[in-house]
């Protein structure tokens, strides 16, 4: 056996370590939404497992943008629909590539699997964004997401982009079983991998009391459009008859990017205060008595949910919002089905100090039991890449409908983006 010097086996090791790449949708904000703390997750697990990250996106540059936490990430801009990124994937050869939600795998799968076809290929959903565009129809059309149409052209795509996937990670239980049952994914191409929790917070050991906290509070990027939803929710139907019964109570909102319309909310004489960007969400969440979120539509893991589960905050919210972290019945709070039974949960929440104890109480077992579930995720997932990654040809050759719809409806992707890479030539 030949001993290298520290400094030069380092940079063996660094040489050799396999390689991901991940395309990103956007620059990660781990601040500012739910997403971006996921992405940040990932890229923190895929560096912990020995892998050299490469970070690409075709996005503009953010504000809110992390700077990747520290993490030793390369990071590039890349274009749509041109060919410079055939000859970066070309000298990067990547061991496997990450796609941050279906757009990005429909955008540029052909090309890796034109270039690099040994590249495992990996679909991180965020949520099921055909699940959320299905119940947001659903709630404008007859008013509850109930009634959401899942064989749309939406899920078409979406479940496309996770058939031509080798792994999709799927972030909530309800999705995963959506996949199998309804849309008939072969559960050896899906993970139930939860939203990866922040690095840097951890369940507080010191809460603050009831007496100690006051106030409620909302929280969520305004580009997203169930929160949106929900601060409409909360000024038009919920928040005028809370504020009759607790004239003394406030509600804070905090979130990224809000639009003149949301600020143009805010109104102190009535307690409806639109704060925006927080730079802390944990000491605004951990300060608050009682967290509300009316979601009427969505999918995935809500963040503002497990932040309120860390700093033991009673919350009201709906079965959207419940979804993905625990049964209706071992909710800390109320999980409502209507705004009446919305209003009175939180009033009851704020003024009975036993209740929200009761309710404080329960989340410290139910945030371990998720905790527990996101380590059996990566576990899952790392034992599956090793799988696929010894043998790609192998892993993929039960994959039936995975071949089939690289044969066929890859092919109108590819030819329309080589045609606008065509006509922007001209």
């Amino acid at each position: 056996m030949v001993n290298l010097p520290p400094d030069k086996a380092g940079r063996l090791k660094r040489s050799m370590a396999r390689k991901v790449l991940i395309i990103g949708a956007v620059w990660p904000e781990s601040k500012s939404s739910a997403a971006g703390q996921n992405m940040s997750g990932l890229l923190r697990a895929f560096h912990q497992h020995g892998f050299a990250l490469t970070f690409a996106t075709a996005a503009t540059d953010s504000i809110h943008a992390d700077g990747f936490n520290n993490l030793p990430v390369t990071s590039m801009q890349i274009a749509i629909n041109d060919a410079s990124f055939d000859n970066m994937i070309c000298e990067l050869q990547p061991d496997i590539v990450l796609f941050d939600r279906f757009m990005t795998e429909e955008q540029f799968s052909w090309r890796i699997r034109k270039h690099c076809p040994n590249t495992l290929h990996i679909l991180n959903t965020e949520d099921l964004h055909s699940l959320r565009y299905a119940r947001h129809e659903a709630v404008k059309r007859a008013g509850h997401a109930s009634y959401a149409e899942l064989n749309n052209a939406f899920a078409h795509r979406e479940i496309a982009a996770i058939l031509r996937s080798d792994i999709s990670l799927i972030i909530s239980a309800h999705e995963y079983d959506l996949l199998i049952n309804t849309y008939q994914v072969p559960a050896r191409q899906l993970v139930l991998l939860p939203l990866q929790p922040p690095a840097d917070t951890p369940a507080c050991q010191q809460q603050c009391s009831f007496t100690q906290r006051q106030h409620f509070m909302t929280v969520g990027n305004f580009r997203h459009a169930p929160n949106w939803d929900s601060v409409l929710q909360l000024h038009q139907h919920i928040w005028p008859t809370i504020r009759k019964q607790l004239p003394h109570a406030e509600l804070h909102i905090y979130g990224a990017y809000p639009p003149k319309k949301a600020t143009e909310l805010h109104n102190p004489a009535k307690g409806f205060l639109v704060k925006g960007w927080v730079e802390d969400v944990n000491t605004v969440m951990a300060q608050a008595r009682v967290c509300l979120a009316p979601l009427r539509f969505g999918a995935g893991v809500k963040g503002k949910l497990l932040t309120a589960l860390r700093h033991n905050t009673p919350s009201v919210t709906t079965s959207v919002g419940a979804e993905g972290i625990a049964a209706e019945e071992d909710w800390c709070g109320v999980v409502a089905s209507d705004n009446h039974e919305f209003i009175q949960a939180a009033v009851n929440l704020y003024t009975d100090q036993s209740l929200w104890q009761q309710a404080s109480d329960r989340c410290r077992a139910l945030l371990e039991h998720y905790q527990q579930s996101v380590i059996n995720g990566n576990r899952q997932l790392f034992d599956k890449i090793a799988q696929a990654m010894n043998d790609i040809q192998g892993y993929r050759a039960p994959l039936y409908q995975q071949g089939l719809v690289w044969h066929h409806s890859l092919r109108s992707t590819q030819f329309m983006s080589q045609w606008i890479e065509a006509k922007n030539r001209v």
